[in-house]
């Protein structure tokens, strides 16, 4: 008798219509399988201990906001400028009160005499106790205030590092040498990652004229910083000046606004975290659904002798159910203690992302995260496990005594399948939307998701059918029964299909993608292209740094003028009045300073694409090309009338052409160029491209004894080294790439898990099928040989579907999200689809071990 026989004898079936007796039952049906129901609960908690942790990682980031604002801000109120604040705005100051700091900030080269060698950066001049809340980090860590009594300096870190500097050890700014006091550690409101591509230097405003760095059409922000007494309103001030502000052209940030401005960011950083361990959390409930269909295919026989002995479909059902739920409850609880040790880890992830701390560790798990895991774990596998387990209501008690199939026909047929199939599909839609908090978004991915699901299930079936229907019968026996397997009954495909199908995507996806990014962005050391940009060149200046760039054997590409310049009326209004207006979008284009040229020609990062390109001012009208995206800002088209403040002299224009600029191309892009002839005699600076050949095997030294040159007899330019910038934008990327790889690592180990746990619930019929091969005479060998050629085949159609997808989703993003050319690197993806087979085939060796060691009469009896 089976051991639903032994379970139900006949003085307790009144116990059947008890809630303890399904209880007691399905207690005692999992006493043979806990170990196979433990790998699959598995699966279930590398997607829940994720989403806890994200989960905990958006409330401390919340608190960390409200707590650190201040701190992210150092003030109460901060205004901004790209010009010396005017005699109206220190009026304004005056009223505003309270405790005032100033600082400037530009960028320029910096030079340290200990090896000669010179980097561009951004320099800081403070005046006052700045900052008012938080601290300047540095070492020693008097050096914060120390540097403000002389000429001394703090200087990055990293800076420091790079040329082996230490404290006590000198830089040249300009024409004043200050005398380095600290290692400046973290600034409070800024991420790690800000001073990779600009390091700061912070010296005593009072030197910054000895300097002579701050020239004619120099880039400066000139900031004040306010302290008022504390219980002031600060967004009250803020609102009754804003007018007078606005004015005078000066942007503000408070609190308040900093608050908003950096949880934008910080929503959608934990929104991506969250949806990607979704994703992981969803594969593992596929891998649940198809672990319960095979489990439950064991149970059909002892299923029909509970029918047999009077336990009616609902409490045959009732019994498998509570173990599934069973299951998502211990996957959940397993997932929440592995989401505290992810919680410990996502500070080394996402650290350099942030501008504030966030201290992460066990004790910071929320009630509420582990509430909302164990509802999700629990809803999620449970749904996915009804799938199968529905068929159990149609399973007949004459099953105890015949085989049929047609119960599984009739159960591909039940309404109930569907009905259940549209509550997850609604369950996924609203999480997704709730995750995202917008509709849009959240469908958006609920769709995209479904869309990868569907193409990779159909694919698998698609195989699946072809490999039956176009069998090569030519091929030896070990191949074709090796091929035959992928769609023999309890096939593996579709499963591992998805699960290793989906995490080879996201990762291949990641990795081609930054390929094209670094590809695309390496552009400029094709020959044609420049190595060093050196700005800020004042025009008595132009023809010595042009001598000093020959003299050093750089070719000198280029020679760009640049005059600065404000809008002054569009179309007759008059800029002031147009920012009062409603309905005009972005106000970017309203505020900023256009730093424009003038020359006769197209360059090849342009294309016209509206209008005639006018080389020369012809007649009494000035013909102006716009960029197309500040055309749509300003809301004008061609013959529209723009008047520029140009220093303070009203120059009356005309939109005569439109372009698109490559902004991607390292080059001097302009959003306004002018026709030649008209800005000549108006104050301007120049901008230098230059080359050194990349290919001599001292181009290193070339450029550095040219950019000590530089530092030494035009201490006012700075050079631009772009070989520096790709390596340090490709040393940006690899930081933002981890934070992907942590996330598609989940649904890479989750589709491994998938993989195990199919292949050990497919246990039986393996050993089945190996007693009947060798039975018929195949050897240990030739069984093992079929298991590996099944895996190999599983592998490639997993590793090549992942493959399929990322190729397309990479050729989408890059042609229509970065615009960008896209070449797929042939190499990395072979090795990818190597990879992915090797883990298969290792995976489900190790799986399937001591299939072939019973004999084949104790497993045809059934005993094994």
């Amino acid at each position: 008798m089976t051991s639903a026989g032994r379970y139900l004898r006949p003085p307790s079936l009144s116990l059947r219509h008890n809630p303890i007796w399904l209880l007691r039952m399905a207690w005692r049906d999992s006493r043979s399988h806990r170990g196979r129901l433990l790998l699959f609960v598995s699966s279930i908690s590398l997607g829940i201990g994720a989403l806890v942790a994200v989960s905990t990682l958006s409330a401390a980031m919340k608190h960390a906001v409200d707590d650190q604002a201040n701190t992210l801000l150092g003030a109460d109120l901060v205004v901004t400028s790209n010009r010396p604040f005017v005699p109206a705005a220190g009026e304004l100051f005056a009223e505003l009160g309270g405790e005032q700091a100033t600082q400037v900030r530009f960028s320029s080269m910096i030079y340290f005499a200990a090896d000669e060698g010179g980097r561009l950066v951004q320099v800081r001049s403070v005046e006052g106790r700045y900052p008012f809340y938080g601290r300047i980090e540095t070492e020693p860590a008097a050096a914060a205030e120390a540097f403000r009594e002389g000429a001394n300096a703090l200087v990055d870190d990293t800076l420091m590092l790079q040329f082996d500097a230490a404290v006590g050890d000198s830089i040249s700014v300009g024409d004043r040498r200050f005398s380095i006091t600290g290692r400046l550690l973290k600034i409070p409101g800024e991420a790690p990652m800000a001073t990779d591509l600009e390091p700061r230097v912070f010296i005593p405003t009072r030197y910054l004229e000895e300097t002579r760095l701050l020239q004619q059409g120099s880039r400066v922000s000139h900031r004040r910083f306010f302290r008022f007494a504390d219980g002031t309103d600060v967004e009250a001030i803020v609102a009754a000046v804003q007018p007078r502000l606005e004015e005078l052209q000066l942007r503000f940030e408070t609190v308040a606004s900093r608050k908003r401005n950096l949880g934008r960011p910080l929503i959608h950083l934990y929104r991506f975290l969250n949806l990607g361990s979704f994703v992981a959390l969803l594969l593992g409930s596929v891998g649940v659904a198809s672990s319960i269909h095979t489990y439950v295919r064991g149970k059909l026989n002892a299923i029909a002798v509970l029918r047999c002995l009077g336990a009616n479909p609902v409490q045959t059902l009732g019994i498998y159910l509570i173990q599934a739920l069973a299951m998502g409850l211990v996957g959940s609880l397993a997932g929440i203690v592995a989401g505290t040790g992810v919680i410990l880890l996502l500070p080394h992830v996402v650290g350099d992302f942030l501008p504030l701390d966030i201290p992460l560790d066990a004790g910071t798990l929320s009630t509420r995260a582990i509430f909302r895991g164990l509802a999700v774990g629990v809803g999620i596998s449970t749904g996915f496990a009804l799938l199968p387990l529905l068929g159990i209501r149609l399973v007949s008690p004459l099953l105890a005594l015949r085989a049929t199939i047609e119960q599984e026909r009739n159960a591909h047929r039940d309404p109930l399948r569907y009905i259940l199939f549209a509550l997850i599909a609604t369950g996924i839609v609203a999480f997704a939307i709730s995750q995202t908090r917008q509709w849009m978004h959240g469908l958006g991915f609920a769709v995209g998701l479904f869309v990868a699901f569907a193409v990779l299930t159909l694919v698998a079936t698609l195989i699946t059918y072809g490999v039956r229907r176009v069998f090569p019968h030519s091929w030896s026996y070990i191949w074709r029964q090796g091929l035959a397997n992928l769609h023999r009954p309890n096939n593996q495909t579709t499963m591992l299909v998805l699960g290793l199908g989906l995490g080879t995507f996201l990762i291949a996806t990641l990795y081609m993608l930054q390929s094209a990014l670094l590809r695309d962005i390496t552009a400029v050391s094709n020959q044609d292209q420049p190595n060093a940009v050196l700005i800020d060149i004042q025009t008595d200046q132009a023809d010595g740094v042009a001598a000093l760039v020959q003299r050093h054997g750089a070719e000198l590409l280029d020679r760009v003028p640049i005059v600065s310049m404000r809008l002054s009326t569009v179309n007759g209004v008059a800029v002031e009045e147009l920012r009062k207006r409603p309905g005009r979008g972005s106000r970017w284009a309203l505020n900023r300073d256009y730093r424009v040229t003038y020359r006769d020609h197209l360059t090849d990062t342009e294309q016209l694409v509206a209008g005639r390109w006018h080389s020369t001012a012809t007649g009494d009208s000035i013909y102006i090309s716009l960029e197309t995206g500040v055309a749509r800002s300003l809301q004008v088209g061609l013959g529209d009338e723009i008047v520029f403040d140009v220093q303070g002299l009203p120059v009356t224009t005309v939109v005569g052409s439109l372009r698109e600029v490559n902004w991607r191309r390292l080059r001097t892009n302009f959003l306004v160029v002018f026709p030649a002839g008209v800005l000549e005699a108006a104050p301007q600076f120049q901008v230098f491209l230059t080359r050194v050949d990349p290919g001599l095997a001292n181009r290193e030294e070339i450029s550095a004894a040219m950019q000590r040159d530089l530092a030494v007899g035009f201490p006012n330019v700075s050079t631009v080294d772009l070989e520096l910038i790709l390596s340090t934008v490709n040393a940006i990327l690899e930081k933002v790439t981890l934070v992907i790889r942590f996330l598609a690592l989940f649904s890479v180990a989750t589709g491994l898990l998938v993989l195990l746990g199919v292949v050990t619930s497919s246990r039986y019929q393996r050993m089945l099928e190996s007693v009947l091969l060798r039975t018929l005479g195949a050897t240990r060998r030739q069984v093992e040989k079929i298991m590996v050629l099944e895996y190999v085949f599983l592998g490639s159609l997993a590793a090549v579907n992942g493959l399929l997808l990322a190729l397309a989703a990479t050729w989408g993003l890059a042609r229509f999200v970065f615009e960008i050319s896209f070449e797929p690197d042939w190499l990395p993806v072979a090795m990818v689809i190597s990879l992915v087979i090797a883990l298969t085939v290792v995976v489900g060796l190790l799986s399937s071990r001591g299939v072939h060691d019973r004999s084949p009469l104790e497993v045809l009896r059934g005993t094994a």
